[in-house]
């Protein structure tokens, strides 16, 4: 069995309140050594809701994402507010900031990791449903989160033509997908 990679040290770069930019000193399989960057997300990550209204139809919401420099239609979705926070805490709790519904079941649909070469962040994703509206969105005084809502086939074609890339969206839609057939 070959040898594989093991990190030998970390130098923290720059921390901010949810991640480190750090510098990973690691041994290859070969014996080398080489210096990568990573990313780590200090609360572990976070959680992703596909809100499926008494209709079947799909809330969604729309954001400025400026990193990227689009407004991008995602699922409603968010950052643990604790390393030990369960995720499907997170995820009822962005749930209601975000759209201003609850949900009366939750159910677990995936775990996803957003870019393993670099970054150790995890996004569980989770279906709600027998959503009830609870009252206006919770939103920080940063966010400006419009609320859409679409048809199950509709987001698959978005997801098909590119108009959704972020990629808890496309799990969570494909995997909401999964389930009904």
């Amino acid at each position: 069995m070959a040898e594989k990679l093991v990190r030998l040290k970390r130098e923290v770069l720059k921390r901010g309140s949810v991640l480190e930019f750090c510098e990973d000193e690691v041994r290859l399989p070969d014996g080398k050594t080489e210096t990568w960057d990573f990313v780590h997300h200090i609360r572990g990550g976070g959680a992703c809701v596909v809100p499926v209204l008494p209709d079947g139809r799909i809330l969604m919401v729309r954001q400025s994402r400026p990193c990227v420099g689009l407004d991008m239609l995602e699922l409603p979705a968010g950052a643990r507010d604790r390393s030990d926070e369960s995720p499907a805490v997170t995820a009822l709790r962005e749930l209601r900031e975000e759209t201003g519904y609850t949900a009366g079941h939750l159910e677990h649909l995936a775990t996803v990791m957003s870019a393993p070469a670099y970054c150790d962040e995890t996004t569980d994703i989770f279906l709600a449903t027998e959503l009830e509206y609870a009252g206006e969105q919770i939103l920080d005084e940063a966010e400006d989160i419009r609320t859409e809502v679409y048809e199950l086939a509709e987001l698959l074609q978005m997801i098909r033509s590119g108009e959704i890339t972020d990629s808890k969206t496309v799990t969570g839609i494909l995997a909401c997908a999964a389930e009904k057939h």
